[in-house]
């Protein structure tokens, strides 16, 4: 295989290649691996090249020279390459994304990996589905020391869930992203993109698809007589909400509907202005909330102004969250297939550990629809 052309130097694209192998299992640990001169065969560049490649993965731990023997495997570079690691901000305090976690370890057992979740102060444990503790959302700082310890842990792959609340969450996402690449160590997006919509990275990337479950909450609101309909979001609200967004207004334009500047709220749904706000001479008919999260602080807040649910107002949400039936009015939702989401990325991920050069690949998966109280509807 002879290297073309690329923006990265040959040695790295070497360094890469190798590292993936060395992660897939390849390389036995009581075995020497190819020598300088066979890799250069192999890759077509000259053995100084192979040479400073190898030393890259000297440096990281995963090899070793012997002298006038050659260059082995480090025996603990085995375990280490049937171990993910989790990189998702509010483990255990997040409402979507840890059940999706949950599937994600379950999967990768099911596979023959363990998973790291991160929790806690140390470098994560390795947990089955109840891996995901008390951990609070922790801040950028966190996750970029998170990433340094499964880069030294030498970890297969990374699932990253890019951080959204941070201010400089732009950059803090691309320094993690950019970091592990560095290091070679594959990276399978969970939900959403690490860079700014509507923009689109090289990575993989697993998650519902958010237009078409923005316009199937839309057209089932238009189907019960909804006509005036508004989408809120809490600040500073991800790109998925955009994409949740577009499709309800594609839908709404569709059936000869609108959905004007003013009729995207974006507020804090816990307090009591911003519900008031809603309640104008242009009060919605329906609301579609970005998230379940979003619909439970807003129903609560309507309640204790004395509106009736789903009489007054028609309330929707997404994500279809463990409380999502305890609320008051029982919120009728978008459920994400958690269990299919864990499966698809670990089997993308065991992909990208045993070399395969694909370009990325974004696959979306649908939501169903479930219809409970909130909305007006029947089941």
């Amino acid at each position: 295989m002879t290297l073309g052309e690329d923006s990265r130097a040959k040695h790295h694209q070497i360094f890469e290649a190798v590292h993936r192998e060395i992660r897939s299992g390849r390389y036995p640990t009581d075995r020497r691996i190819p020598s300088e001169l066979e890799y250069a065969r192999r890759f077509g560049v000259s053995r100084p090249t192979v040479a400073r490649a190898l030393r890259d993965l000297i440096a990281l731990g995963l090899l070793e020279r012997r002298a006038g023997s050659g260059t082995y495997l480090r025996p603990q570079t085995v375990a280490s390459s049937m171990i993910f690691g989790l990189i998702v901000s509010g483990l255990g305090n997040t409402e979507i994304l840890d059940p999706i976690c949950t599937e994600l370890t379950r999967a990768s057992e099911a596979a023959g990996y363990s998973m790291l979740w991160g929790g806690g102060g140390d470098a994560g444990r390795e947990g089955g589905a109840a891996g995901g503790g008390q951990e609070t959302d922790y801040s950028a700082q966190r996750a970029e020391d998170l990433c340094r310890q499964y880069i030294e842990r030498r970890v297969a792959g990374v699932f990253f869930a890019p951080l959204e609340l941070p201010e400089d969450r732009d950059a803090v996402n691309r320094r993690i992203v950019a970091a592990l690449r560095q290091a070679g160590i594959p990276v399978v997006l969970l939900d959403r993109d690490y860079i700014e919509f509507p923009q689109r990275s090289h990575l993989d990337l697993v998650g519902i698809d958010n237009f078409a479950a923005g316009a199937l909450l839309t057209e089932h609101l238009i189907q019960l007589g909804a006509k005036k309909i508004h989408f809120l979001a809490k600040p500073r609200y991800p790109a998925t909400t955009l994409l949740r967004l577009a499709g309800c207004r594609d839908t709404l334009e569709r059936h000869g509907l609108e959905l004007p500047p003013a009729a995207f709220h974006v507020m804090d749904p816990s307090t009591a202005s911003a519900a008031e706000s809603l309640l104008t001479q242009d009060r919605p008919e329906a609301l579609i909330c970005s998230n379940d999260l979003t619909a439970a602080l807003l129903i609560r807040s309507l309640t204790n102004l004395g509106l009736r649910l789903p009489a007054d107002m028609r309330i929707v949400g997404f994500d279809d969250v463990r409380y999502a039936t305890l609320l008051p009015v029982p919120l009728t939702t978008m459920r994400q297939p958690c269990r299919a989401l864990g499966q698809v990325a670990v089997q993308m991920m065991k992909e990208r550990c045993t070399g395969s050069d694909l370009p990325g690949r974004q696959v979306l998966l649908q939501a169903e629809l479930v219809v409970r109280q909130s909305c007006g509807g029947r089941r």
